[in-house]
C-alpha cells in the first residue's frame, strides 16, 4: 500500500435502522432477555458447584455450557444494547477484532461441547454398565479442554488471517456487532483465503459435529424404543426431542449464515438470525438442558430450603 494511504481506526456498527421509540422498546426487551440469560445460567452454575449430587459428568459439561452461554452473550450484547441508546455507534479497531475473536471462539467451543454432551448421553443410555469406566473424570476433563482449546484455536486462526488484511475504505459494518464476515467485506484486499478458511472451519465445526450428534441421538432413540415402560419412553423421547430442537436451532442458524452462499438481500435476515443466536440461545440452553431436569429442580429446592432455615 502507498505511504499516503489512510487506515481505518474505528468502525461504525450499522445495526437496524429504526425509530428512536422502537430502539428504546428493543433496549428494554433485549435487556430483560440478557439479564434472564445471565441469571438462569448463573443459577445452574451455582447449583452444580454447590450441590454434591450434581457432581457428575453430565452436570460437569452443563456447567461449562453455562459458562460459555454467559460469556458468549456478554461478548456482544452489552455493546449492542449501548448502541440502541447512542447516536454514535462507533467501535475502535482493537475492540472490534477482540469481539470477533471472542464471538467466534465461544460459538465454536459450544458446538464442540454439544458433541461431547451428546456422546455422554449416548454412553449413559446405550452402555449404562460401562458408563463410570468410559466417562471417568480424566476423560471428561480432556474432552472439555479439547472443546475449549479447539474452539479458540480455530477462532485465533480466523483473526490472524483477518489482521493481515488492510482496512482503508468504508467503515460501516452492516451488522449488530463485529461479526467476521461483515468485517471481512470492508477489507481493501483479496479475501479469498479468508473465505476458504472460514468455509472449511464451518464444515469442521458445524457439519461434522452435527452428523456425530445425529448419530448419537439415533442410537439413543433406538435404545429408548426398547424401554418397557410407556411413561419412561415418553419421558426419554421428550428429552431427546427438546435437545434436538436446541441443536437444530443453533446449527441451523450457523449454517445459514456461514455456509449458504451470501447475497446482499440476506444481510437483514442474517442480522435477525445473529440476534436470535446471541440473545435467545443462551436463554434456551438452561431451560432445555437443566431447569427441566428433576435433579436440578431438587438441588434448587434444597438450596432454597437451606436459605430459609438460616
Amino acid at each position: 500500500m502507498g505511504s499516503n494511504q489512510s487506515w481505518v481506526t474505528e468502525f461504525v456498527l450499522v445495526g437496524f435502522e429504526l425509530s428512536a421509540d422502537v430502539e428504546v422498546l428493543l433496549l428494554w426487551v433485549f435487556s430483560l432477555f440478557y439479564i434472564f440469560s445471565l441469571l438462569a445460567n448463573g443459577v445452574i452454575l451455582g447449583l452444580i458447584c454447590l450441590d454434591p449430587s450434581l457432581h457428575t459428568p453430565m452436570y460437569f459439561f452443563l456447567s461449562h455450557l453455562a459458562i460459555i452461554d454467559m460469556s458468549y452473550a456478554s461478548s456482544n450484547v452489552p455493546k449492542m444494547l449501548a448502541n440502541l441508546v447512542k447516536h454514535n455507534k462507533t467501535i475502535s479497531f482493537v475492540p472490534c477484532i477482540m469481539q470477533t475473536f471472542l464471538y467466534s471462539g465461544f460459538a465454536a467451543t459450544e458446538c464442540l461441547l454439544l458433541v461431547v454432551m451428546s456422546y455422554d448421553r449416548f454412553v449413559a443410555i446405550c452402555h449404562p454398565l460401562q458408563y463410570t469406566v468410559i466417562m471417568n473424570w480424566r476423560v471428561c476433563i480432556v474432552l472439555t479442554f479439547t472443546s475449549w482449546s479447539g474452539g479458540f484455536i480455530l477462532s485465533l486462526v480466523q483473526v490472524i488471517l483477518l489482521l493481515r488484511l488492510p482496512f482503508c475504505g468504508p467503515r460501516e459494518v452492516n451488522h449488530l456487532f463485529c461479526e467476521i464476515l461483515s468485517v471481512l467485506k470492508l477489507a481493501c484486499a483479496d479475501t479469498w483465503i479468508n473465505q476458504v478458511v472460514i468455509f472449511a472451519t464451518c464444515v469442521f465445526i458445524l457439519v461434522g459435529p452435527l452428523c456425530l450428534m445425529l448419530l448419537s441421538y439415533m442410537h439413543i432413540l433406538w435404545a429408548v424404543l426398547k424401554i418397557q415402560s410407556k411413561e419412561g419412553r415418553i419421558k426419554a423421547f421428550s428429552t431427546c426431542l427438546s435437545h434436538l430442537c436446541v441443536v437444530g436451532l443453533l446449527f441451523g442458524i450457523a449454517m445459514v449464515v456461514y455456509i449458504v452462499p451470501d447475497s446482499n438481500q440476506r444481510e437483514e435476515q442474517e442480522k435477525i438470525l445473529s440476534l436470535f443466536h446471541s440473545l435467545f440461545n443462551p436463554m434456551l440452553n438452561p431451560l432445555i438442558y437443566s431447569l427441566r431436569n428433576a435433579q436440578v429442580k431438587g438441588a434448587l429446592y434444597r438450596a432454597l430450603q437451606k436459605k430459609r432455615s438460616m
